[in-house]
């Protein structure tokens, strides 16, 4: 059986490293040595709390997977922790507390459409091992002002055995979105990685913050969904995104995006089947793939690479994900591949006039002559 980490600390601790993340910590040449050990254990604390949600995070991605499964849904799974920048950040802008948070250990689920969103979720609502924690955050009816449009639902894991009790109430959070919704996140996420603004969270060029904008309303208006508040009709906002194209050349950055993007010279395929892999995304647009067999070696790694993130200024984007095959990498999580394929597309047909209300749901050409490792290609 798979050994999983468990909480080493108390909960007095997790939530006094919580409240030390959240305020500004001093690092670089000047810090002593007791200031650098105090930050050491800070970061422990915390990252022993981020590992005690790895068997909850997986138990409800099974869970997840079956009833899809039973519903005969197209689609794909994957899961990861939440990264340690994102985690401080969240503390500094908001009243949640380290031990409170939602999402220290995601999921996500990406299906074709609306209805299968909708059968997904009514199905775990009937009938899910694991509690629904607090309301739902349906960003698809009730779309964020910036265009953001999922599905949240945060359960509380249940223990199915006496083993198991010490990951009792570990809350996991699970995205359900539609292939138009993810192709507009990961353009978002992708873009402000390249460009290094956090678009994501509403910081960066205005230009590129409405083309995200208008381009949600227009996913939306052909899912037959409410659009994001602050947009005009469709007519208009056509107009107004071929202007911002004009203006700012988007769809020729999303292609150097898509064509600058490197990792196929640095991942060496594993000899025996992995679920797990670590990537990272440098300054200089290069993606390393480093693979594991299990989540407690990733997670060693993880936590070594964000300390020199965190107290030495490393300027990388690490994440540890968690995918059922390789080939999947770059599907489930294109914004570190630059993979912006469907979105661009989508975004060309209608700056060409070709396109007023269908949009393309074709399954991205990303395997071309560069781009995905032949070792990933089966």
């Amino acid at each position: 059986m798979t050994k999983y980490p468990r909480l080493e600390y108390s909960m007095k601790a997790v939530r006094k490293a919580g409240d030390r993340l959240a305020k500004p910590m001093q690092f670089g040449r000047d810090i002593t040595a007791g200031q650098y050990v105090d930050a050491l254990e800070i970061f422990s604390i915390a990252n022993s709390w981020r590992a005690s949600h790895f068997l909850p995070m997986r138990s409800v991605r099974f869970s997840v997977d079956h009833h899809m499964r039973a519903l005969r849904l197209k689609g794909d799974m994957a899961s990861r922790p939440k990264r340690m920048a994102s985690i401080r950040r969240k503390l500094r802008e908001s009243t949640t507390n380290l031990d409170t948070m939602n999402d220290i250990g995601g999921c996500r689920a990406i299906v074709p459409d609306i209805k299968s969103v909708r059968m997904l979720l009514a199905s775990m609502r009937d009938k899910f091992p694991h509690e629904i924690h607090s309301r739902e955050f349906d960003y698809i009816d009730e779309p964020k002002p910036d265009g953001y449009r999922s599905h949240h639902i945060v359960f509380q894991y249940r223990p199915r055995a006496a083993d198991t009790e010490a990951f009792e109430g570990r809350r996991i959070e699970l995205q359900v979105r539609t292939t138009l919704q993810h192709s507009w996140a990961t353009a978002v996420e992708a873009v402000g990685l390249f460009r290094r603004q956090d678009l994501k969270h509403g910081n960066g060029e205005q230009d590129w913050l409405r083309l995200f904008q208008l381009m949600s309303a227009e996913f939306a208006y052909v899912e037959q969904c409410p659009v994001p508040i602050g947009v005009p009709d469709h007519d208009d906002r056509v107009r107004e995104l071929r202007d911002i194209n004009t203006r700012i050349g988007a769809t020729s950055i999303l292609e150097d995006i898509k064509n600058l993007t490197l990792y196929s010279d640095n991942f060496v395929q594993p000899t025996k089947k992995c679920r797990y892999y670590l990537l990272q995304y440098g300054k200089d647009h290069n993606v390393t793939i480093e693979p594991f067999r299990t989540i407690m070696l990733g997670a060693l790694t993880l936590e070594e690479i964000e300390k020199k993130i965190e107290l030495r200024g490393i300027d990388v984007t690490a994440a540890l994900v968690e995918v059922d095959k390789v080939e999947k990498l770059v599907e489930m999580y294109q914004n570190y591949f630059g993979n912006v394929s469907l979105f661009v597309r989508n975004l060309k047909s209608i700056c060409t006039g070709k396109a007023d209300i269908e949009y393309s749901l074709e399954r991205d050409e990303i395997y071309g002559s560069r781009g995905i490792p032949k070792s990933l290609r089966f």
